[in-house]
């Protein structure tokens, strides 16, 4: 079988990969990727190699009136800003938060690493069968036995079994066929955060953007928050890889043997992921509205739009795969709000201090910017079987 992946949102899924200041000049709208090898081969041959290596080793961006020339005639790559007002933000920014992280590419080009995919899709299943009882048993355990180091194993492990007996044996997604660099720009992101507005008699919050330096600012001054660019797929993107069900773990008895209710399938596999979509879109919702964002809020309006098709059709799914996703996209219950989980979340000393404080939880989302307005949350994709 075949899947077919739409991106709906900005994407980016990297395999480590970054540019530095020092790997690219911003001209003309655009990043130019410098071929270094390319550079250092011309500048051998004549004086200029040892200042070249100079400026390089001292600079935090290459300057640009010496070596703009570079820039356009030795790019290996140009990547377009989504936006033309991002380049003069990327002047503002001090050379740390500079670093542009890439899309996963191979030798043939871009593509969707299997493995992102098939762990969303994971996700979601384990969402599906975890219940109140497991969440019970898991914060039983963590009174009695004190913080776990890696609590949610022990849950993941209750509602799929171990490694000799996990369902997902069934199932094996392929890296996908690579696709072409054109659809492929730089985005602007940044974070948002929920502050208590403190005002009123009654429960009420306002909107904050994350700065570097200064904690958080106000909500209308988002042009100073600090932002992150990434090369990110386009909306419309299309990604198409193989889907493979393996049939000996279809056989009865096989399944009888893994002590299994019933084989994995990308039906069973599809529908969890769409109930695991409605809650995340309704959770970011309450997000979208709390914090005034109406550009966000319509996003998320014809996101749910999208998952009502999918699951009318039968054989689509929407997921939320890749970087940016924050708690909300690895969590098995996307109800932060829910007691016994906000307890469980409250003896893990990485998370406590933000369950303490009573406000909601998480109080933070990555937003990206479309035509410089805050307007999508990142990697939102539409999954279905060709």
């Amino acid at each position: 079988m075949r899947y077919r992946m739409q991106c709906l949102t900005p994407l980016l899924i990297g395999d480590g990969s970054s540019l530095s200041p020092i790997d690219y000049m911003v001209w003309k709208n655009q990043v130019n990727v410098l071929d270094q090898k390319r550079i250092f081969r011309l500048l051998a041959k004549g004086p200029r190699l040892e200042n070249y290596l100079t400026q390089i080793k001292r600079a935090e961006k290459l300057d640009f009136a010496s070596w703009g020339g570079f820039a356009q005639n030795f790019a290996g790559r140009r990547i377009p800003f989504e936006h033309p007002a991002y380049a003069a933000q990327w002047e503002r920014l001090r050379a740390e938060h500079c670093h542009i992280p890439l899309f996963a590419s191979g030798t043939k080009g871009p593509f969707l690493p299997g493995s992102a995919l098939r762990g969303a899709l994971r996700t979601a299943v384990v969402a599906s069968r975890a219940n109140q009882k497991a969440l019970a048993n898991l914060e039983r355990a963590m009174k009695e036995e004190g913080p776990l180091r890696h609590p949610a194993e022990a849950m993941e492990h209750q509602v799929l079994g171990r490694s000799g007996h996990d369902p997902f044996k069934t199932i094996a997604v392929s890296d996908s066929a690579p696709v072409d660099h054109s659809a492929f720009r730089i985005f602007l992101i940044r974070t948002a955060v929920l502050v208590d507005r403190k005002s009123g008699p009654a429960k009420s919050y306002a909107l904050a953007w994350k700065h570097a330096t200064h904690g958080s600012i106000d909500g209308r001054r988002v042009e100073e928050a600090t932002p992150i660019l990434a090369e990110m797929a386009t909306p419309g993107t299309i990604f198409e890889g193989d889907w493979i069900e393996r049939s000996f773990y279809q056989l009865k008895e096989t399944a009888q043997s893994l002590r299994w209710r019933d084989p994995l399938s990308w039906k069973n596999v599809f529908q969890a992921a769409n109930l695991y979509a409605g809650k995340l879109l309704a959770s970011h919702g309450k997000f979208a509205q709390s914090a005034g964002l109406p550009l966000l809020d319509r996003t998320l309006d014809e996101l749910g739009q999208r998952l009502a098709a999918a699951q009318e059709r039968g054989n689509a799914c929407l997921l939320s795969v890749g970087w940016g996703g924050g708690l909300l996209g690895k969590t098995a219950f996307p109800d932060t709000e829910d007691e016994a989980y906000r307890s469980v979340l409250g003896a893990v000393p990485y998370y406590a201090r933000a369950i303490k404080s009573g406000m909601p939880f998480p109080k933070t989302r990555r937003i990206v910017f479309l035509d410089n307005q805050p307007a999508a949350l990142p990697g939102w994709v539409w999954l279905e079987m060709a």
